[in-house]
Parts: structure tokens; C-alpha cells; sequence
């Protein structure tokens, strides 16, 4: 029974669940859900928690990842996919959205939709994705007080710092800014685009103790390596952030390309989720069972 209805709804906070998936061995594994649809599909596969990308939540509004969405839009999202899935989330904070009263007021209203934790970025705006160049960078006393602020403002959720200055200060400038989010109350630091398995190394080599996130995206500057490899190097939790919404892009533009040639649909056909598929997904007899006014959907026996 989906989670939005069911009696196992979740009672205790998102942040204390997420933490004590922290707690357990091994790496947290924490596939991207750009929607609720996905979300559903990641739990089913076997996840126990979900990350919400920036990247992926602005693309699918068809929008670039530049810092130019509001709290309250990325609130819709993190209500979806806590409500479908039940399960902790982390979301992308970006870079809190202003300054220190903005970062907690942003905290406020994450945690209040669902969220379980949330990572802040030393970005400056318009921030980019992590992998690409050029990036700006508050200054690291600015970005502290950002992450004090999320630390005062919190209830229960985890507060991850990210860290974009490998490109820019190098590996020990990137060190030294985490060093002083954690003494400012990040529960986790996030070195993002490091480029080699040896960077990954020195970073958990210079942070005994601290909790690390490891960020696995396609198509950037971090080396391919699998969750375990990751776990080897002393790392605590693994994101792929858009792939959920990089293989439901192709699949949909190969769909529309087919529609475009054929004036039909029926090529794709085994390439879709069927409709009964989708109504096991999101528990289509499970609410209706719940209204017994409702007759109960039965798909219809289709044959291509």
C-alpha cells in the first residue's frame, strides 16, 4: 500500500530516519528521483533512500541549472517524492537561496515538506553545475555563516556542505573550507568534481571521522567508479543525481521522433510501461480500496 495512504506511514522525522541510514555499514546509495514516479521505481528496485537533484528538477521544468528557482518550487518536489516513496530524501539546496536568513528559512520549509537532509554549495549566483568551469566562490567565512545558519535552524535534518573549490583553490583550499563548514555544523561535507581516485583519497585522508558524499554523475569530470569502489575509499554515501532524468529524456525523444515518422506509437510499444505496470506502481487499487464507492479498475485486455 502506497505510503501517502498506508499504516506504515513513516512516524518518525525524515532527518532521524536519514541519520540512521548514516549510521549503517557500508555506503549509502542514494539514486537521483527527478518525480514521484521515479521515486516509486527507485524504492521498488531496492533503495532505502533518493536524492533530488538541482540539475534534474530544473531540466525537467526545461529550465538550466543556474540558481533560478524558488524554494517553494523545489518544496512541490520534495512533497512529491516524500509523500510517494516514504523514503528519507536528500535534497540539493543549491546555495541556500540568499544569505544566512534565506538559507534558514529554506531549511524550514525542506524539512517541513519532508525532506531528510539538504547539501549548500560556496557557489555565488548564477551558480553552475559542479563539473563545468568557471565557477565563483563565496568567501569561506560567507559560507560558514551559511551553514551555521542551517545548523541553528534545523529540527531533525542532516546538513551536508558542498564544496566546489578543487577547481579553483585546489585540493587544499577545497580542504580547508571543509574543515571549517564542519566546525561551523555541517554533518557531512560534499567535495565535489574531484577528478582522480588519488583527490578522493587525500580529501577522506585530511578529514578523519567526518561523514563524505561522493557524487557519481555521467558525462563529468569525476572518474566512473561503482558504489563500492567509493565505499572503499572511505566514503559514506554515493549520489547519482540525473540519471533517472537522463534516461527518461532519450526515451522520450525517441518516442516523439518515432510519432514524428510514423504518425503512430507502435514501435515504442515494448519499450513502455504498460498500464498495468503503471497502476502497480503507484497503487491505483490500493487507494481505490480505501473508498469502497469506487469500483475497482480492471485494464483492459489489450493486444498490439
Amino acid at each position: 500500500m502506497p505510503y501517502l495512504i498506508g499504516s506504515d506511514l513513516p512516524r518518525e522525522p525524515a532527518g532521524k530516519r536519514f541519520r540512521d541510514l548514516l549510521a549503517r555499514p557500508g555506503i549509502l546509495r542514494l539514486p537521483g528521483a527527478h518525480n514521484g514516479q521515479a521515486a516509486l521505481q527507485a524504492k521498488a528496485a531496492g533503495f532505502d533512500g533518493l536524492y533530488l537533484s538541482g540539475a534534474a528538477m530544473t531540466a525537467s521544468m526545461g529550465l538550466p541549472d543556474l540558481g533560478i528557482i524558488t524554494v517553494d518550487e523545489v518544496a512541490f518536489f520534495v512533497r512529491q517524492i516524500a509523500r510517494a516513496s516514504g523514503l528519507p530524501l536528500l535534497v540539493d539546496g543549491d546555495t541556500g537561496y540568499g544569505e544566512a536568513l534565506n538559507v534558514m528559512h529554506m531549511v524550514r520549509t525542506f524539512e517541513d515538506a519532508g525532506a531528510g537532509a539538504v547539501h549548500l554549495e560556496d557557489q555565488l549566483l548564477p551558480k553552475k553545475c559542479g563539473h563545468l568551469n568557471d565557477k565563483k566562490l563565496a568567501s569561506a567565512s560567507d559560507m560558514a555563516a551559511k551553514v551555521a545558519a542551517a545548523a541553528r535552524a534545523k529540527r531533525d535534518l542532516v546538513i551536508i556542505a558542498r564544496t566546489d573549490a578543487a577547481a579553483s583553490e585546489g585540493l587544499e583550499g577545497a580542504i580547508a573550507r571543509a574543515k571549517l563548514y564542519i566546525e561551523a555544523g555541517a554533518d557531512a561535507i560534499f567535495p565535489e568534481a574531484l577528478t582522480s581516485v588519488e583527490m578522493f583519497r587525500e580529501v577522506r585522508a585530511a578529514l578523519p571521522g567526518v561523514k563524505l558524499l561522493a557524487n557519481m554523475t555521467e558525462f563529468g569530470r569525476t572518474p566512473a567508479l561503482t558504489a563500492q569502489e567509493f565505499e572503499d575509499l572511505g566514503y559514506d554515501m554515493v549520489i547519482w543525481p540525473v540519471s533517472s532524468l537522463r534516461v527518461a529524456n532519450k526515451a522520450q525523444e525517441k518516442l516523439y521522433a518515432t510519432i514524428a515518422r510514423d504518425g503512430a506509437t507502435t514501435a515504442m510499444i515494448p519499450e513502455m510501461q504498460t498500464r498495468t505496470e503503471l497502476y502497480d506502481t503507484i497503487g491505483l487499487n490500493a487507494f481505490e480500496a480505501l473508498d469502497h464507492s469506487i469500483a475497482a479498475s480492471i485494464a483492459p485486455d489489450w493486444k498490439a
